[in-house]
């Protein structure tokens, strides 16, 4: 059994690794100039892997924030091109966010700057470190949730 002050080590390296890895990923995004904040990189990435423009409710439950918090974040994008409001075509009330060709040409950029942030933080790691580390993190992500609360951004 582990003693709880390496659990808490634990915890606290997690935290780091995690700051270390938005502080890259920001220096690689900065150097691309795309003008994208990491909520709204997020968003981006999450309405790439829809299959159909979803409504700004079902954003908000996926991205595990308010509704408000996806409303400036569209506002925000829809600013820059990079996202636009359609209505639905069964219910005209209802609104769908759908990427741009700027947002789609925004996440291919974004993918690129997170690959070589990504080769940046894995450097120093084997491949077999590397599988090893897959592993264990699957097993953390996969983990029981405790759905304590949402985000607000």
């Amino acid at each position: 059994m582990t003693a709880p002050d390496s659990d808490g080590l634990l915890a606290e390296q997690l935290l780091r690794l995690t700051r270390r890895v938005h502080r890259i990923q920001k220096r690689h995004l900065e150097h691309r100039d795309l003008g994208i904040t990491p909520a709204q990189s997020r968003l981006l990435r999450t309405l790439a892997h829809w299959g159909s423009p979803p409504r700004m409710a079902d954003l908000a439950e996926r991205l595990e924030v308010v509704p408000r918090a996806v409303t400036t974040l569209v506002d925000g994008l829809e600013a820059a091109g990079k996202v636009r409001r359609v209505p639905d075509s069964a219910n005209r009330r209802v609104i769908r966010i759908e990427l741009t060709d700027d947002g789609r040409a925004a996440l291919r950029e974004l993918r690129g700057a997170r690959r070589s942030a990504a080769e940046e933080i894995l450097a120093p790691l084997t491949d077999e470190q590397r599988a090893v580390l897959g592993g264990l993190l699957d097993t953390l992500i996969d983990g029981p949730d405790t759905g304590e609360g949402r985000r607000t951004g």
